[in-house]
């Protein structure tokens, strides 16, 4: 089956968690230190590659099956949002939804790099 990694909502305690049908959590783990990390309009995180400036993002890794993946978990996602292969932090190799390019909308994008985490980034923006 193949990893995936989640860094948003459908990480263990998110309102998405259910869509892994089950599936078990292999890893809390970053990427590698390449990517910068977006708010896309405050209702999703993502993941964009870049070549300089980027930082390790925290997330879970699960070993999901393909159907899931297929029939609950890509249909749930946004439109700037696509299937991509990132990094991790040990090296290895991990499926994620990572920022389409070229964009497909006008969602707002607010850089949260510095938080390293959407769990961070929503802590920090509660009072």
């Amino acid at each position: 089956m193949p990893l995936m990694f989640l860094n948003g909502g459908a990480m263990r305690g998110g309102p998405l968690h259910h869509l892994l049908d089950g599936s078990p959590l292999v890893a809390e783990t970053a990427t590698a230190p390449r990517y910068r990390f977006y708010s896309i309009s405050d209702r999703c995180p993502g993941l964009l590659p870049v070549a300089h400036g980027g930082a390790a993002i925290k997330g879970e890794v699960y070993d999901v099956p393909m159907d899931v993946l297929r029939d609950r978990l890509l249909p749930a996602e946004p439109p700037e949002l696509e299937l991509g292969v990132i990094e991790l932090a040990d090296g290895t190799s991990s499926f994620a939804m990572v920022l389409r390019r070229p964009p497909i909308s006008h969602a707002e994008l607010f850089d949260i790099t510095e938080h390293g985490s959407w769990t961070a980034y929503q802590k920090a923006k509660s009072p």
